[in-house]
């Protein structure tokens, strides 16, 4: 059965996404524009996945980019995403799952989307985990005041260093609950827990300063985004244990506290991976022997 909305492109998608990612991130403004043209960005690159159009065919990498584009209202992407769950596209069938993504799209007026609609039944009721925000306001929603004022704190820094707000929520979460004058038994501090060396490296004078505290954290959020080329499993292993362990370990260190700290991450912030610039730095010499590991 041939896909209805097959329409290639000789755009190459990767680079548009590195040029709206960029302008998503550093200018704020005219966000309404921006975030139409990442979607249409991330969704074509979602296709090159579906397709394996000059890149290996991966489903799930392909659903996770469709996602995405899906969650800021890409109604090709939301329809593309009901084609693979209700034909098991490279993953199991799915028809409630499809029928929820294509009623995303019937809703904003998409003819092919109702028709589809019509033959896979009814949705199923939870939105899929893939949608949820990167922004974590369906995490403010249930704040505390307290919590509230520090979430808002990294919704407006978070995007001056390409961080995606949720990721900075669940590190704060699990490093500190909140607490800005938390210390640790090792003397990691604040709301980040930023451990001395750490705090001078990013240039933080008042680690119990709210803002100093998550500019550090940001900051170090970033550059290991782009040592580990935004894997975010290694990314929280190493912000809990170091890279430097991360490295030596070939992946996350055996460590109870580490594996546990990973995974209340991922828990939260629901994606595989986190776009990362590569200017910040180079990448991790250990990256092959970890995606190597991983293949064992």
């Amino acid at each position: 059965m041939t896909h209805p909305r097959l329409i290639y492109r000789n755009s190459k998608p990767w680079v548009l996404f590195a040029l709206v990612l960029g302008s998503i991130i550093f200018k704020p403004a005219f966000a309404e524009n921006r975030n139409a043209e990442l979607a249409i960005a991330l969704r074509l690159e979602g296709r090159t996945y579906e397709h394996g159009d000059g890149v290996k065919r991966d489903a799930e990498k392909a659903i996770q980019l469709y996602c995405e584009a899906a969650r800021l209202g890409d109604v090709e992407a939301q329809y593309n995403l009901g084609w693979m769950y209700a034909n098991g596209r490279g993953i199991q069938r799915d028809d409630a799952t499809a029928a929820y993504f294509f009623s995303m799209a019937a809703k904003q007026g998409d003819p092919l989307s109702l028709r589809m609609l019509r033959q896979v039944g009814d949705p199923v009721s939870k939105a899929p985990e893939c949608l949820f925000d990167s922004d974590g306001h369906d995490i403010l929603a249930k704040a505390t005041p307290e919590h509230k004022k520090v979430m808002d704190l990294v919704l407006k820094l978070a995007p001056e260093y390409g961080v995606y707000p949720r990721l900075a929520m669940a590190i704060i979460r699990a490093e500190s609950n909140f607490n800005p004058v938390a210390v640790s038994p090792k003397n990691a501090q604040g709301l980040m827990q930023l451990i001395p060396e750490t705090a001078e490296r990013f240039n933080v004078r008042k680690p119990f300063d709210p803002e100093q505290n998550i500019r550090g954290g940001l900051a170090y959020l970033r550059w290991l985004l782009a040592y580990f080329k935004g894997d975010v499993t290694l990314v929280a292993a190493a912000y809990n244990a170091g890279e430097g362990a991360v490295n030596r370990f070939a992946g996350i260190p055996p460590y109870p506290e580490t594996q546990g700290y990973v995974k209340r991450i991922r828990d939260i912030f629901k994606r595989e991976d986190h776009p990362f610039d590569p200017s910040v730095t180079g990448p991790s010499p250990e990256l092959q022997k970890i995606a190597s590991r991983r293949l064992m």
